[in-house]
C-alpha cells in the first residue's frame, strides 16, 4: 500500500519515493512510471537503488508545477 505523501510540504519528506507513492503523488497508475523507466520516454526519469526505481521528490514536484525539463 503506498505510503500517503504530500508533496507541497518540504519538511520531513524524504529525497525519494517508491513508484507507488510517486505514482498517486502524479495521478497515474504505477506501471505507467515503470513503463516511462523502461522505455526512458517519460517527462522525468528514476534512480536505481539496489535495482530498485525510486522516483526524486524534487523532479515530481518541478513536473506538478509545470517545469520539468
Amino acid at each position: 500500500m503506498p505510503m500517503a505523501v504530500s508533496l507541497t510540504s518540504s519538511t520531513d519528506l524524504p529525497e525519494v519515493v517508491t513508484t507507488e507513492d510517486a505514482a498517486a503523488a502524479l495521478n497515474r497508475k504505477p506501471q505507467t512510471l515503470r513503463k516511462w523507466a523502461c522505455l526512458e520516454n517519460g517527462p522525468i526519469r528514476p534512480v536505481r537503488i539496489n535495482g530498485r526505481l525510486a522516483w526524486r521528490v524534487s523532479d515530481l514536484r518541478a513536473l506538478l508545477e509545470g517545469s520539468a525539463k
